[in-house]
């Protein structure tokens, strides 16, 4: 948990939630994994387990302390709709936001099939963001998913980007995020496939963010893209 985040995109993470499993290619090296064993090392409270999944029901509580309004990255160190997290524990969660409109929620999966199982059984309050991970184009059914999901915004994260996305679908997607992978063993990002991306937000005008190249200096690296930065973000939630 962090009341200030170094990710550039969110204000805050909150984890009420820890650990996951490996389903795609952009799970291969893993952020979470690696800083979830640091965190472990260091005897961290909530990492006793290392990056098996654990429910911390003392964690459900944190954003209602925080009465300054902030965007709120849910579960940067798991998957909200994990298969081993009960339905009821999902639905805690989203008490909780519903709980806090002062605050903005990002949620974030690459589970897109349970999210859409369980959507109906969720509330989709305008201060809850929703998004799949789309690392390339074998996984393209996340977004067809995330669009049948009724969250008042609907967002792809494409990070790390490991190859092209022609033909994104991005009806009713209304954010878009881009970024390489960074870390140990980084898989470079080509810049032909971010431009593709772009191209696309563009003619459909999606607003497009461009976090970083990744690598595995990625402070060095950076994230100016043919000379400017792309720190675009969705106005309000709009229509569902």
């Amino acid at each position: 948990m962090a009341d200030n985040s170094s990710i550039e995109w969110t204000e805050a993470t909150w984890n009420p939630v820890t650990g996951c499993t490996k389903i795609s290619a952009g799970c291969t090296h893993c952020y979470a994994e690696r800083m979830a064993m640091r965190l472990q090392a260091m005897g961290a409270a909530h990492y006793q387990n290392g990056f098996q999944v654990t429910l911390h029901e003392d964690a459900l509580e944190i954003p209602l302390r925080w009465k300054q309004p902030r965007r709120i990255f849910v579960n940067s160190m798991s998957d909200v709709f994990h298969e081993s997290v009960p339905l009821e524990f999902i639905q805690k969660i989203f008490a909780v936001m519903q709980a806090c409109p002062q605050h903005t929620f990002q949620v974030l999966t690459k589970r897109s099939q349970r999210l859409l199982e369980l959507s109906d059984r969720l509330p989709w309050q305008e201060n809850i963001w929703m998004g799949v991970t789309v690392e390339n184009a074998g996984v393209i059914q996340r977004v067809q998913d995330l669009q049948k999901v009724p969250a008042a915004l609907r967002f792809l994260s494409c990070e790390p980007l490991l190859g092209a996305l022609p033909g994104l679908p991005l009806a009713g997607i209304h954010w878009v995020i881009v970024g390489g992978e960074s870390g140990p063993g980084a898989r470079p990002m080509k810049v032909e496939w971010v431009d593709e991306v772009l191209a696309q937000c563009q003619k459909t005008k999606v607003p497009f963010f461009f976090k970083q190249w990744g690598g595995t200096r990625k402070k060095r690296a950076g994230r100016i893209l043919h000379e400017q930065t792309y720190s675009e973000m969705p106005l309000v939630a709009t229509s569902l």
